[in-house]
């Protein structure tokens, strides 16, 4: 059995993904990246191929992507994360849909990539300037309302009322607006589900910059959360497609393009 790997070296979190030879994903690993990116990622593949009773010397070929791409020596080479998401999202979901537009969201930037027919990338837009539309905003509104970001969800669907808005572009004042609301004795679920849908309208303002078509792929650690989903959704006005392993999806294509890089070499 032949193996490749793709690992993406992000901001906050590191992920590894390893398939064989028919292009089935084997297993798969997240860890903090800290700030040893090269470190951190080699600790983190060996325990996924000790978990696989595999070495180092299975792996035909690796390519590394993301934030920290350059700096994981153990690569055979690097590409940029937007060509690794676009050839991630269009084989998660299957033959039958075909993904015309991603929407991901990081732990530190939003990005919408525009695809063709064929899956290439013919356009994308991107928001890196606050943090107040991605996951690390998420994870500090959570903090804010003293829950587990997995609660997130349950608080969404557990609003009687019309969420709450958080009108502030910038994370700190999106932060303080949030405690306003919870001193005033607003309810729990109405700030959750009016926090998502804030970075849900972000995202909504990102996109329109380009022309969205279906099918529609939501990535990234925050598409685990069924409270962003259903807000993006609503603000979208489509449905929104998420394949079981949002946050790897990058990393799963980086490693299919291992796949291919090693097979037209030899």
């Amino acid at each position: 059995m032949e193996y490749y790997l793709g690992v993406d070296i992000g901001s906050t979190t590191i992920k590894i993904v390893l398939i064989n030879e028919s292009g089935k994903m084997v297993d798969k690993i997240a860890s903090p990246t800290g700030s040893m990116f090269n470190k951190n990622a080699l600790d983190s593949l060996d325990r996924l191929l000790k978990s696989n009773n595999l070495t180092r010397e299975d792996l035909k070929y690796i390519v590394s992507t993301g934030y920290g791409r350059k700096l994981f020596k153990l690569s055979n080479e690097n590409v940029n994360e937007l060509t690794a998401n676009a050839k991630g999202a269009r084989n998660s979901l299957g033959n039958d849909i075909k993904v015309k537009t991603i929407i991901n969201v990081g732990g530190q930037d939003t990005k919408v990539i525009i695809l063709d027919n064929d899956g290439n990338m013919t356009n994308f837009f991107m928001n890196d300037k606050c943090a107040a539309g991605t996951g690390k905003f998420l994870d500090i509104s959570a903090r804010n309302l003293e829950v587990e970001i997995t609660e997130m969800q349950t608080l969404h669907y557990g609003a009687k009322d019309t969420p709450l808005p958080i009108n502030s572009i910038c994370a700190v004042f999106a932060e303080s607006e949030i405690i306003s609301l919870l001193a005033a004795g607003h309810q729990t679920t109405e700030i959750a589900s009016g926090i998502h849908y804030s970075i849900a309208k972000r995202i909504t303002r990102l996109a329109g910059r380009g022309k969205i078509q279906d099918a529609v792929l939501f990535d990234g650690g925050p598409a685990l959360n069924g409270g962003m989903v259903d807000a993006l959704e609503n603000e979208l006005m489509r449905a929104v497609h998420v394949n079981p392993f949002p946050q790897f999806t990058t990393a799963f294509g980086a490693a299919i393009i291992a796949k291919e890089r090693f097979l037209d070499d030899y």
